[in-house]
C-alpha cells in the first residue's frame, strides 16, 4: 500500500507525511515545480506545471489498495478505476457510490463561474478538519494493513 498525495493546494501534506511514517508506509508527494515541499520521509515529484500533468502521473502509477489524497473529483473517478482508496483533504471517503454526484457538482459549479460569475466561498480550515482527516486516513491505513 502506498499512499499518493495530489499536492497542489493540499493542506494536510505534511500531516499525511507523519502518518505514512508512523505505519512505515511509502509516501509520493506529486507537485508542480511552482509548490515547494521538503521531506525527508516522503517522495517527492516534481512535474511539469501545465493542467493535468500531477494527475496523469499519479493515474500512471496508483494501483489496487493504494491511497489518493486529493480535492480533484477527477483525478479521483481515475483512481477508483484502478480500484485506489480516496479521501479528500477534509476526510471525506470518495467512492463510487458518491464519486458520480461529486462529478456532477464540480460541473454545474464550473457552468456557474462561466456564465454567470457565480464564485462559492471557501471556509477557512480549522483543527477539526485536520483532525477529522488524521481519523479518516488512519482508519483507512488499519482496515487495509494485511
Amino acid at each position: 500500500m502506498k499512499i499518493f498525495v495530489d499536492a497542489d493546494g493540499c493542506p494536510v501534506v505534511d500531516l499525511a507525511i507523519k502518518i505514512a511514517k508512523d505505519y512505515g508506509l511509502e509516501i509520493i508527494i506529486v507537485k508542480n515545480y511552482a509548490v515547494y515541499i521538503e521531506s525527508d520521509y516522503a517522495e517527492i515529484v516534481t512535474v511539469d506545471i501545465s493542467s493535468d500533468s500531477a494527475d496523469y502521473y499519479i493515474v500512471n502509477r496508483i494501483a489496487k489498495g493504494d491511497i489518493l489524497i486529493s480535492q480533484d473529483h477527477g483525478l479521483a473517478a481515475m483512481c477508483l478505476s484502478k480500484k485506489a482508496i480516496c479521501i479528500n483533504q477534509n476526510g471525506f471517503l470518495i467512492n463510487n457510490e458518491n464519486i458520480d454526484g461529486m462529478l456532477n457538482r464540480r460541473h454545474m459549479n464550473s457552468r456557474l463561474r462561466r456564465e454567470q460569475g457565480i464564485y462559492s466561498k471557501f471556509k477557512k480550515r480549522n483543527s477539526q478538519a485536520d483532525e477529522k482527516f488524521e481519523n479518516t486516513l488512519r482508519r483507512i491505513i488499519e482496515l487495509n494493513i494485511i
